[in-house]
C-alpha cells in the first residue's frame, strides 16, 4: 500500500481516547500529535478528515457534552464545573456553552431541571428488547 491516501486509524482513535480521558486537563496539540506519531500539521488534518472536527473542536464538545451532564446531575456551581471540566475563563466558558446549546448554562440548568428525566432502563432490559441504551 502507497503511503498515498493511508490514513492511520488506529493512531487517531488512540488520540481520540486521550481526548476523551483528559479533556480536564491542559491539553496541546504537539502533545496529543506525539502521542499519535505524527506531525502536528498532519495530525490536524487527518483528524479533521476522519472525525469532521478539529481536535480542539473535538475537545470543547466533550467538555461541553461533560458541563451539561453535571449541570443536569449535580449542584456544583457553574464555576466549579467550568473548572471541573477544563475551562480555565468562566466567561469563554459561558460563551461556548451558550454558542453550542443556545443557552447560558444556568439557562441550561433550569431548563433541564424542568423536564422530566425519562426513566432508567438497564442495559441488559435494552439488549434483550433491541433497545438503543443511548439515545
Amino acid at each position: 500500500m502507497t503511503a498515498i491516501g493511508y490514513i492511520p486509524h488506529e493512531r487517531l482513535r488512540m488520540a481520540r481516547a486521550y481526548l476523551d480521558s483528559n479533556y480536564a486537563s491542559a491539553i496541546t496539540i504537539q502533545y496529543v500529535s506525539r502521542e499519535a506519531a505524527l506531525s502536528p500539521y498532519h495530525f490536524i488534518r487527518l483528524f479533521c478528515r476522519v472525525y469532521k472536527q478539529t481536535p480542539y473542536q473535538y475537545l470543547i464538545q466533550r467538555r461541553i457534552d461533560r458541563a451539561k451532564e453535571l449541570l443536569r446531575s449535580t449542584d456544583l456551581s457553574i464555576t466549579e464545573i467550568c473548572l471541573e471540566v477544563g475551562f480555565e475563563s468562566l466567561g469563554s466558558f459561558s460563551t461556548l456553552f451558550r454558542k453550542t446549546t443556545g443557552l447560558s448554562p444556568s439557562e441550561y440548568r433550569k431548563n433541564a431541571t424542568k423536564q422530566p428525566q425519562p426513566p432508567h432502563i438497564p442495559l441488559c432490559v435494552c439488549l434483550m428488547h433491541g433497545i438503543n441504551p443511548d439515545p
